[in-house]
This record gives structure tokens, sequence and C-alpha cells, in this order.
């Protein structure tokens, strides 16, 4: 039976979108894989085009709220921002919340000018989510 892994950001536009891509992408046959905001912002469109040059598709992908999912249970609850790490609801059942925090690429890239130095932002916090991804047990200790 595949564990079930929830992403969890302030928005769901663009971190955890970003995690729940790789996951699905690179250990879909192991987890069940969804990710949501405390509040919806909308699906990021430089998110959706630098997972695109990395080979995944997340553009189908909807914004959406923690209430949204609330009749699932988890094995985990992955916080990838400190507002939501902060905020993180109380999750009952026998599911660990954990935190791993990424930078926030709309902040980092808000004063660039260039449109390439912005999308630098994404791709760095892209392959950071990514290097998490590909030893996701091993590091949340399991």
């Amino acid at each position: 039976m595949k564990k079930k892994v929830l992403f969890l950001c302030t928005g769901n536009s663009c971190r955890s979108q970003m995690a729940e891509g790789w996951l699905r992408q690179l250990r879909g046959e192991d987890f069940d894989v969804f990710s949501a905001g405390i509040e919806t912002h909308g699906l990021n469109p430089h998110a959706v085009q630098v997972m695109a040059e990395a080979g995944v598709d997340i553009s189908q992908h909807q914004s959406q709220q923690l209430s949204d999912l609330s009749t699932q249970s988890f094995d985990w609850v992955v916080t990838v921002c400190g507002h939501a790490h902060e905020h993180c609801p109380v999750f009952l059942g026998d599911g660990q919340v954990v935190h791993v925090g990424f930078d926030d690429p709309p902040k980092l890239a808000r004063e660039l000018g260039d449109t390439e130095a912005k999308l630098d932002c994404y791709r760095r916090v892209r392959d950071e989510i990514r290097v998490f991804v590909e030893n996701f047990e091993s590091r949340l200790g399991q």
C-alpha cells in the first residue's frame, strides 16, 4: 500500500507544487502525493515553466486549500515554508509532520528586473527540492 504524503505551503502556488511534481515523477510508484496551502494563491507560471524545463509537467495541478483534503489521512505532512510550519494545524492519526523549509522563489525574484535572473531563483529552489525528494525517506529520518 502506498504511503500518503502532503506537501504544505502558504499558498500552494510554487514550492509545494514543485515538491508534489517531483515526488510524483520520481517516486510515484511508492507514494500517493498531494499538495495544499493554508490559503490558495493559484499556480505560479514560473514554477510551471522551470518544472517543464526539468521534464516535469505540473501545468494541470490545481492550487488547493488544506480544507479541500480534510477527509484524507497522511503518513507524512511536509511543510516546505516557515509560515505553513508555524500555522500547520494538528493532524489526527499516525501521520508525522516534518518541516523542510525552502526559500520562496517569488520573494527571491521580486527585486530582479531580468526575467532570466528571476527564473534562476525558481530553478535553484526547484533543484533543491529535487535533491530532497530523491532522498525522501532518509531526509525524514525514516
